[in-house]
């Protein structure tokens, strides 16, 4: 129980048997991380004290779906990263992967390098505190060859945020759920000028997560 004037830590549920099926070797790593999120990202405002008894299927099994998308030894970017998803989950179970996570807010950022530091994956996990258009940010992490995105913006904003960071021939992988075919017809222009190859609405996670989450893949020519 908490003491007088402090709030309550919501109980952190269950992992989900799925988890070590499918991630043996990282899944008390990512449940590390999910006690991060249900105690400390509660208490600073990070995740929303309702959210923590859905932790898993809402923001964790949603989140690493993408694991799936992204090949091996891949540069990946994650803009507008918050508490660090999907990026730091999507770090945490693939361990092949580089990782730069874009966060603005002070407290975000400071909360996201304290759990990289204490989950030990600062050799290849960077917390850039900025936007994603500062040209500092476009100088720092630029040249990656994904870029992840999960209600960050619409799409032609998240076109013109994350495309910057991009290769020639990378992704944009933009977390969309129900409204990814509206958007996609909805700012159909706007993808097309900026030079945005549409690959379409993939879905991942099927028997990981249900629904399986909704991506939207977006080339840069």
């Amino acid at each position: 129980m908490a003491e007088p004037g402090q709030q309550a830590v919501p109980e952190l549920p269950v992992p989900p048997a799925v988890v070590s099926e499918r991630f043996p070797d990282q899944a008390a790593e990512l449940t590390r991380y999910a006690g991060w999120l249900a105690d400390a990202g509660s208490i600073r405002g990070l995740i929303g004290p309702r959210e923590v008894p859905r932790l898993w299927d809402r923001h964790l099994l949603n989140s690493i779906a993408l694991a799936e998308l992204v090949p091996p030894a891949a540069r990946l970017v994650d803009i507008g990263t918050g508490a660090g998803l999907p990026g730091l989950a999507l770090a945490i179970v693939r361990p092949d992967l580089r990782v730069d996570l874009v966060e603005s807010l002070l407290r975000r950022a400071t909360f996201l390098t304290e759990v990289v530091a204490a989950l030990d994956l600062a050799g290849r996990v960077r917390v850039v505190r900025g936007r994603a258009e500062d040209r500092a940010v476009t100088e720092l992490v630029g040249g990656a060859s994904y870029v992840t995105a999960r209600a960050v913006a619409p799409l032609d904003k998240l076109v013109r945020l994350g495309f910057p960071l991009l290769v020639r021939g990378g992704s944009l992988l933009a977390m969309k759920g129900s409204s990814a075919e509206d958007e996609l017809a909805r700012y159909a222009t706007e993808l097309r000028k900026s030079g945005a190859e549409v690959r379409g609405v993939v879905e991942c996670g099927i028997g990981l997560i249900d629904p399986p989450t909704r991506v939207v893949h977006l080339v840069r020519r």
